[in-house]
């Protein structure tokens, strides 16, 4: 029988282990740059685009590793950018603020949090978001429970869809990737956090009242 068809078969009866992957450090805080302090526990979050937490974590293909940025909104639980590339740099992270930006009015004030890695307190990172008037917050050295949200984001992900399939090219996991981010978690997949909703569900109970944007 072809191997493809046995694993298609294994995949459809949940009969695929999880494997242990290889450690990728994606947190580089030795750095000079200036960091910011904590500020998610003074806010009191009463809608969505007032805190937006990003993390980078990695992928592996099958011959090499590479790299996603996700930005998700703590409120609605939305992921509202991602993406995925080689390089860990400050391009990978500024695309998914791009991304995160362009799909949604921005008010000042709105909190971007994320670890003290280079990616996040570099000048290019952090001009763009005081161009936009965002406020910049950053979690403790060696605190990884202060960007807990996007750790939960990144779990989810690796759980549902990562450990899940073999990844052969980056258009290929490119592919994947969007899919279950955009059609799967947005769309589909319910929170506690939400009382049992899902983010798109929550962001169309919001767009009937009348202070939504």
């Amino acid at each position: 029988m072809n191997g493809k068809r046995v694993l298609r078969l294994m995949r459809e009866d949940n009969l695929l282990c999880l494997r242990q992957r290889k450690w990728v450090r994606t947190t580089d805080s030795s750095h000079r740059l200036p960091v910011y302090p904590n500020l998610v526990p003074e806010l009191v979050l009463t809608g969505m685009n007032q805190l937006w937490v990003a993390d980078i974590t990695y992928i592996r293909l099958r011959w090499e590793f590479i790299y996603l940025a996700l930005i998700l909104d703590v409120f609605s639980r939305r992921s509202v950018g991602w993406q995925l590339g080689r390089r860990l740099d400050t391009e990978l992270a500024l695309a998914a603020l791009q991304m995160a930006l362009a799909g949604r009015q921005v008010q000042p004030g709105l909190v971007h949090h994320s670890d003290r890695g280079v990616q996040y307190a570099s000048h290019a990172y952090t001009e763009r978001l005081q161009q936009h008037g965002i406020r910049i917050s950053m979690s403790r050295p060696g605190n990884p429970y202060d960007n807990a949200y996007a750790e939960s984001l990144i779990k989810t992900l690796k759980h549902e869809e990562v450990y899940r399939y073999e990844y052969r090219t980056l258009e290929e996991a490119q592919e994947r990737i969007t899919w279950f981010l955009r059609d799967v978690y947005n769309q589909k997949r319910l929170h506690s956090a939400l009382r049992s909703q899902s983010p798109a569900q929550l962001k169309r109970d919001w767009s009937k009242r009348p202070q939504w944007d």
